[in-house]
């Protein structure tokens, strides 16, 4: 007779999953709508981008990126790679806000933070 018992993951499992998941949707939330104003040509995004000094192509490019990166964050197979790509949009924000905009670093820092903890909650285990 086959054995046919079924893996049921434990409390601290399904904890990491449930928290990993909250992320998840908050920071895709923030993303999506980060990446939507960027899109879409928010006036006060454009002056930034201007600041920075690389064109409006770049703020394109960098909503592209957030959008993907948030839509990633919800698909269970692609969440870990959303959370590192945007991990890296983060890491380009906090370089440009020290060097270019001058402005606080401490919102961009704690995204970053939530990302890495996101991608690691999310890491695929060995079964």
């Amino acid at each position: 007779m086959a054995d046919t018992t079924v893996a049921v993951p434990d409390k601290r499992q399904r904890r990491r999953n449930t928290i990993a998941w909250v992320l998840s949707v908050l920071l895709a939330l923030e993303f999506l709508f980060a990446g939507g104003i960027k899109l879409a040509a928010n006036a006060m995004v454009i002056a930034m981008f201007q600041t920075v000094g690389l064109g409006l192509w770049f703020m394109y490019f960098t909503g592209v990126l957030e959008v993907i990166g948030a839509i990633a964050l919800l698909v269970p197979r692609f969440g870990r790679l959303g959370a590192l790509l945007l991990s890296l949009v983060m890491l380009g924000a906090i370089f440009f806000q020290l060097t270019k905009i001058h402005n606080g670093v401490g919102i961009p820092i704690i995204t970053l933070l939530l990302l890495l903890i996101t991608a690691r909650l999310r890491r695929v285990t060995p079964a």
